[in-house]
């Protein structure tokens, strides 16, 4: 299920780092034959836990130098150390920035991986900085060409990626203690991987699910029928509530998101149980609430990069945001935020920019909610 929505996806995503114009003109097989590993999947040792107190193995912890998760635009400012109120640790697990075909996961000190990686907590992580300390492991991250075949080695990669993940979630848990306050966020193949770790961890630990605030898995599906009864959470229903979780996947006007929808109807969920026609949980960023429709004028602030992607300014009463009937997120007329813009008008690599400021309200309102 996983390699099958992580191909379209992957196919996807690529066009933002390597080859956006190659695919308008030569489509997924040649994406596929660039970057596919040539070689079989290497076996690897497992990280342990303990690995994950250095560090070294994150992008972005508290008191780490020149930490991205602390970039703000102007106007906006991380938590001050000596804030009053609420904190929560911010568990933040970044889409995919490998796309090399030497082989089919990212070594950790990947230096070209480590800056891509960088740039998207600027983009996306940064959102939560106002309400705690945002906490994104490195991980051997499965490349973007191990989602573009249906070899087993994929799956292997994936799974292989995967156990980064949950080792770092492990030494997370260690590391912020047994009170604090949790945020889980991720986007693309890090929202995969959270899903993941909502149904193994988060669903099967009581203790642990109520210290959930909020589960932030954007872009990638998940189905009401399917998936979200085994992960632990309910959807969020109103704009205060904690404890749930949040997922939209963004498409401007007009959409073709077939692409996207015909693969997840031949997908299974995570009961066993065929997706199709299944609706997909949106939660509209603007109102903090499913189903919702908002206009331009209840978005606080879209970020719009610079060229570089290193910088970004921010504007508010922009893109509104519709869910539409299987649960897509619309936002009408095609915003220029960037040059980014996947077929079918889909803004998957903007989804948390277009709404950052709403985000942050929208995790700060809920930490407040928290065991009120």
């Amino acid at each position: 299920m996983a390699r099958k929505f992580l191909y379209i996806f992957a196919a996807l995503i690529v066009l933002v780092i390597a080859a956006a114009l190659a695919y308008r003109l030569f489509g997924t097989d040649l994406m596929r034959m660039a970057l596919t590993p040539g070689e079989s999947f290497r076996r690897q040792a497992s990280v342990q836990a303990s690995a994950y107190d250095d560090p070294k193995l994150w992008l972005a912890r508290p008191e780490i130098p020149g930490n991205p998760a602390l970039w703000t635009p102007e106007g906006y400012a991380p938590r001050a150390a000596d804030a009053k109120g609420p904190k929560a640790a911010i568990f933040f697990i970044h889409p995919t920035s490998y796309v090399s075909r030497d082989h089919w996961n990212a070594p950790l000190d990947d230096r070209e991986t480590n800056d891509r990686s960088a740039l998207f907590l600027r983009g996306q992580a940064s959102a939560f900085n106002a309400v705690g300390d945002v906490w994104a492991p490195r991980y051997r991250q499965a490349t973007f060409g191990a989602f573009l075949t249906s070899v087993a080695d994929s799956e292997q990669a994936l799974q292989l990626a995967y156990g980064d993940v949950a080792a770092a979630f492990d030494s997370f848990l260690r590391q912020i203690g047994s009170k604090t306050p949790i945020i889980l966020a991720g986007h693309s193949q890090g929202a995969l991987h959270l899903t993941r770790l909502l149904r193994d961890r988060v669903a099967a630990d009581p203790a642990l699910r109520r210290r959930i605030v909020a589960a932030y898995v954007v872009g990638w599906p998940v189905s009401r029928t399917t998936d979200l009864p085994r992960l632990g959470l309910p959807e969020c229903a109103r704009a205060d509530q904690a404890g749930c979780l949040l997922s939209w996947q963004s498409f401007a006007e007009p959409a073709d998101p077939s692409l996207v929808v015909d693969t997840y109807d031949r997908t299974i969920g995570f009961d066993g149980r065929s997706r199709k026609d299944t609706p997909m949980v949106c939660t509209n960023p603007l109102t903090g609430t499913p189903d919702a429709t908002a206009p331009a004028g209840a978005n606080l602030g879209t970020l719009y990069p610079a060229a570089d992607l290193a910088t970004a300014t921010i504007t508010p009463g922009r893109v509104p945001a519709a869910c539409g009937p299987r649960g897509l997120l619309m936002i009408g007329t095609p915003p220029e935020v960037g040059p980014y813009v996947l077929p079918g008008n889909n803004y998957h690599v903007y989804d948390y920019s277009l709404f950052w400021a709403n985000v942050r309200a929208d995790a700060a309102r809920r930490l407040q909610g928290f065991r009120r």
